[in-house]
């Protein structure tokens, strides 16, 4: 689906409503009502539910990788500070915070099948005819934990998104949010809340184990998405 740029002041919906009212008459339009009811559920359903899964996540994570969380609360109190909240601009500034949370992301595989798709029109891929109107599910895993790309693709390794000097990098292999003209949609506002909550709790709080209580596992519970397993967490304010 082809549409308009979005402007700072421009809302979605709004936009998409503009082209509604353009594409009146025009049945081969996918600028429909019932569309932008599918796309606002995409947003606030899929998304919200996925970056909760994906919080759950990273928090497990900072509790079982200390080392991780006391360097991205020191690069929190370096860039930001305890006075304010945390902005999308300081992002630019926290390049381990960064890398975090796409580590968490490619770690966590939390939709490892994706969601299904389907072809257009007939279709080969490397000799393979893919008929018009075939569903396709394509195996996010097989690139997130790809032997050939990743150093460590079984473990948590942030550094996997910083290269020798520090700085950010997002590597090409790095689609938890599928790839090409039907990615999800809600992937920019899923980093920017992944980035803000997550700052924010731990500009706030140190996570730790409960006090004689095991160590929680990283392994997770499917049912298409990839969740992690029930565990519990103490909380100290900083």
């Amino acid at each position: 689906m082809e549409g308009p740029l979005l402007t700072p002041h421009v809302s979605l919906t709004d936009a998409f409503l503009d082209e509604v009212q353009k594409a009146k008459g025009n049945p081969e339009s996918s600028f429909t009502v019932d569309n932008l009811r599918l796309v606002v559920a995409d947003l606030f359903g899929v998304v919200m539910v996925t970056t909760a899964i994906t919080l759950a996540r990273v928090l497990l994570l900072v509790l079982l990788h200390p080392e991780v969380q006391h360097r991205v609360q020191k690069e929190i109190d370096e860039v930001i500070g305890q006075g304010r909240a945390p902005e999308m601009a300081d992002q630019a500034h926290m390049p381990f915070t960064t890398a975090v949370v796409h580590e968490v992301q490619r770690f966590g595989d939390i939709v490892p099948l994706g969601l299904p798709h389907m072809t257009l029109r007939d279709i080969e891929v490397q000799g393979f005819l893919i008929p018009k109107g075939t569903t396709l599910i394509t195996k996010l895993s097989s690139v997130l934990k790809d032997e050939t790309v990743w150093k460590k693709p079984f473990r948590f390794h942030p550094e996997h998104f910083l290269d020798d000097q520090g700085h950010f990098v997002k590597q090409e292999a790095f689609m938890p949010f599928s790839a090409g003209r039907r990615a999800c949609l809600g992937e920019p506002l899923a980093h920017m809340e992944l980035f803000l909550f997550f700052t924010s709790l731990l500009q706030r709080f140190s996570f730790s184990v409960l006090p004689g209580q095991p160590q929680p596992s990283d392994h997770g519970i499917y049912n298409f998405l990839y969740t992690p397993a029930p565990y519990q967490l103490c909380a100290v304010p900083r």
